[in-house]
């Protein structure tokens, strides 16, 4: 099932509530947040207190992208805040079976980020125990950067990974989807498309949520 989870990153923070539902309007299912610390990535984003009034805002589910350096400490707590996905990056957690449980006591989904340049025999490990795996298409940090053409291949060999161990898990690309590549990303066998940019970058982000929709469908 190809779901669009549109980044509020690239929204227009006056208008939030009015931008995320037009996205719902034109077939967002998900509602991914980005949260920065200025440490693990060079840039400083959204916490807890946005997550909770998010919330209350919207209906569609959540999906918290934690890229900060201590996510053990917080994974948690965003999932009580209200997020129905709290992903974390292998790079940087060096207990993260016990990350994914503590999202899963919490009755949320819990994901696995694996950024361009690390390779996927990291997550040999740890897919046993994630509900989903967001692979970074672009290197963390900031919206409206290039896709990395490579990381197709990168999304088939996981996607393999995955049926060959008969494991159910999703894959969840971020970074510089578009109408112009997201049915070839599909085809590799991603399912969750962040989109920042590709939304809200428009006037009218229902249409933009329904073009990506629409282009999604040409090749699966």
């Amino acid at each position: 099932m190809i779901e669009i989870a549109p980044s509020i990153l690239s929204a227009d923070f006056t208008r939030l509530g009015e931008q995320i539902a037009a996205a719902e309007r034109g077939g967002a299912s998900i509602i991914h947040v980005d949260v920065m610390d200025g440490h693990f990535v060079p840039n400083i984003t959204l916490g807890l207190p946005v997550v909770r009034s998010l919330a209350r805002a919207t209906r569609l589910p959540l999906d918290t992208h934690l890229m900060i350096s201590e996510p053990g400490r917080y994974a948690e707590q965003f999932a009580e805040a209200g997020a129905h996905m709290v992903s974390v990056h292998i790079e940087v957690d060096q207990h993260i079976h016990r990350t994914l449980a503590s999202i899963r006591k919490r009755g949320a989904q819990a994901g696995v980020v694996i950024n361009p340049a690390t390779s996927l025999s990291a997550l040999d490990e740890v897919l046993n125990f994630a509900d989903y795996v967001l692979v970074m298409s672009v290197n963390p940090g900031f919206g409206g950067q290039e896709f990395i053409p490579t990381s197709v291949e990168k999304i088939r060999r996981l996607s393999r990974t995955i049926r060959e161990r008969n494991l159910d898990v999703r894959i969840e690309v971020d970074g510089g989807i578009g109408p112009d590549n997201i049915a070839q990303v599909a085809a590799a066998g991603a399912e969750i498309f962040v989109a920042g940019t590709a939304v809200f970058g428009h006037d009218d982000p229902a249409a933009a949520t329904r073009d990506l929709l629409n282009a999604a469908a040409q090749l699966v």
